[in-house]
């Protein structure tokens, strides 16, 4: 068993994310540099457990050398304390901690306090809940489905295309309607309202089973001196030879990994679209296991998600006939419209099925902070 039960750590104030007190009749205190928390297992701030002992891991550090970094369970965020543990501070500047913790079931709280020598205090917790009842209420009632799709038919300096708008437009339909998703199309944006839109996104307040979808369908190239993939804008200059008017797949992935959604889908129906990541990914989402559909749910959204769905690797892909939508869009509507067969949960494996048909082969894989495991959901109304 891991508790020992000490006195009273005093009040301390919470936040989502490294929470700090200062006592301001200190001196020192006013500009101390604060100890930095950051959670590696449970990563996503609420999580569930079929089982009652858990992993938890996470470093502590300091440019100061720590005083105290103790691990704090109590049943619920403001109910009574279960147990506390003190970390032995062989490293005052960087601590690893690493402990097997027995938790109850319902709700548990489990913070972690640090505070250094100056008397700066920072605190930052993951809430987990535990037990098969406490998983058939975790899907929250108020999570929501975003869906944001970025089309493109008319370009300035580059041929114009057909179907993009009519993909996205049938696309949107589909989520907004059998899925419930809150859908926004952007069309015909030149580079800087795609980047501020992206921004816009990454400024909201997600909860966390909130899922956020993203589609790029349009012009894409890819430069071979640069050696990267490009979306082209409605304004890109086509001889543009520093590529400053177009939207490089770096900077796609690193503001879309920012956003501060745990669940994030992003798919690209536009050329080259493989080379959105560096290193194509090969592993395979998790089969769905033979378990409830809310108990599915519920480990699905636990786990934060980075993925990505291109339509084709370092190629030139189609953008099909006038109104009958691109291989790709045809592809997806396929998918969606099944509603995910009976159970009415569509994941990203059964979409896969449909896009290996296509003569492109589409390429399909995490990103940045993508955990093992985590799937991005389509739950069916």
């Amino acid at each position: 068993m891991l508790f020992i039960t000490t006195a009273s750590l005093g009040q301390i104030v919470k936040d989502k994310s490294n929470a700090m007190l200062l006592d301001f009749s200190n001196e020192n205190q006013i500009s101390t540099s604060l100890p930095v928390i950051e959670w590696i297992y449970p990563r996503v701030e609420y999580t569930n457990s079929q089982e009652n002992r858990i992993m938890i891991e996470a470093s502590v550090s300091s440019s100061i050398p720590l005083k105290t970094v103790t691990v704090v369970i109590s049943k619920g965020e403001n109910g009574k304390t279960i147990g506390t543990k003190a970390a032995e501070l062989d490293d005052k500047f960087n601590l690893k901690i690493d402990l097997s913790i027995f938790v109850i079931d319902g709700e548990n709280w489990i913070e972690i306090i640090a505070e250094n020598e100056e008397g700066g205090i920072v605190s930052d917790h993951r809430s987990v809940r535990v037990g098969m009842d406490a998983i058939s209420d975790a899907v929250m009632i108020d999570r929501k489905d975003y869906a944001l799709l970025v089309a493109t038919n008319k370009y300035d300096n580059w041929n114009d295309l057909v179907n993009p708008i009519y993909d996205a437009e049938s696309i949107a339909e589909e989520l907004r309607t059998v899925y419930g998703f809150e859908v926004e199309i952007l069309k015909d944006a030149e580079q800087n309202e795609v980047m501020t839109k992206l921004r816009e996104y990454a400024q909201r307040k997600y909860k966390p089973q909130d899922q956020l979808f993203i589609f790029f369908a349009g012009h894409g190239i890819y430069d071979e001196v640069f050696g990267e993939g490009f979306l082209v804008a409605k304004n890109s200059i086509k001889n543009d030879v520093s590529k400053n008017t177009y939207i490089s797949h770096n900077r796609i992935r690193n503001n879309i990994n920012n956003i501060p959604c745990e669940h994030i889908f992003l798919a690209m129906d536009v050329c080259f679209g493989g080379t959105f990541d560096p290193v194509l990914a090969s592993n395979r989402a998790t089969v769905y296991e033979d378990i409830d559909d809310q108990a599915y749910l519920v480990k699905k959204l636990s786990k934060k998600t980075r993925k990505y769905l291109t339509s084709g690797g370092k190629e030139y892909v189609s953008d099909g006939i006038r109104g009958s939508h691109s291989p790709f869009a045809k592809s997806m509507l396929e998918a969606l419209k099944t509603k995910g067969g009976p159970d009415r949960i569509l994941i990203l494996d059964e979409i896969k099925l449909y896009m290996e048909r296509l003569q492109t082969t589409p390429r399909f894989g995490g990103f940045a902070e993508d955990e093992k495991g985590s799937d991005f959901v389509f739950v069916a109304k």
